[in-house]
């Protein structure tokens, strides 16, 4: 079957959260130490990461972890867990989660927005698929993306997570297209490859710092015809 639309994951995919954007936010341990590159980097891997559960939580936590996604207050009881367990102090916990949660904190890969019109120019429908607790659409919109993307579709918006196969059906059922006619792209074999089991096609890609994967997702595009 013919390719009718893609579907892209946000974090780790399209965008990523790269850890310079900590580096003036003066991050220190519970001892006031300045927290040095590699920490922030592991941080940021726990804050960001599609799967996984890299600190033990209390009850409340737990439950919120497990829901993170699918209500702002969970999503900041979860991960100012991480950050408590992660030996952050509640200053700099605070001053990491809000630039966590501003959209216009995260850098595009270098083909983002090439992709994304050339997909749309070519007449494929292009979707937004992400498992997340705020909106990401001020990050398009600052580049004029919005105008190319047809459907966002966000966890805490539709009361579904990935890979919930819910969350794909609704965004394919709203872009009109049938599962067989469509890709999705994503970070995350067991997340974002739950869209396999309405007969989509999978492809995933390796969320490295942006400027170590340059043409990833034009690669996955042109292999299959999708863009010349």
């Amino acid at each position: 079957m013919a390719i009718e639309a893609v579907l892209f994951d946000f974090s780790g995919t399209v965008f990523r959260l790269e850890e310079s954007e900590f580096w003036d936010v003066d991050l220190t341990d519970t001892g006031g130490r300045a927290l040095d590159t590699h920490e922030i980097a592991e941080i940021m891997r726990r804050m960001t990461a599609p799967v996984g559960q890299f600190v033990q939580f209390d009850e409340e936590g737990q439950y919120a972890w497990d829901n993170r996604d699918l209500d702002p207050a969970l999503h900041r009881t979860a991960y100012m867990q991480v950050l408590e367990q992660s030996g952050v102090p509640e200053g700099s916990a605070e001053k990491l989660y809000a630039r966590l949660l501003d959209p216009t904190a995260w850098t595009p890969y270098p083909d983002t927005g090439a992709v994304l019109h050339g997909l749309s120019e070519n007449g494929l429908k292009v979707g937004i698929v992400s498992n997340i607790a705020f909106d990401i659409r001020p990050a398009f919109v600052d580049r004029g993306w919005d105008r190319v993307i047809d459907d966002f579709t966000l966890s805490f918006e539709v009361g579904a997570m990935k890979p919930d196969v819910r969350i794909f059906k609704g965004a394919l059922d709203r872009l009109g297209v049938d599962p067989s006619n469509a890709l999705m792209i994503g970070d995350s074999a067991e997340a974002d490859g739950g869209a396999t089991v309405l007969g989509c096609e999978f492809a995933l890609v390796d969320p490295v710092p942006t400027v170590q994967r340059p043409s990833a997702l034009a690669d996955i595009i042109r292999a299959r015809g999708l863009l010349t």
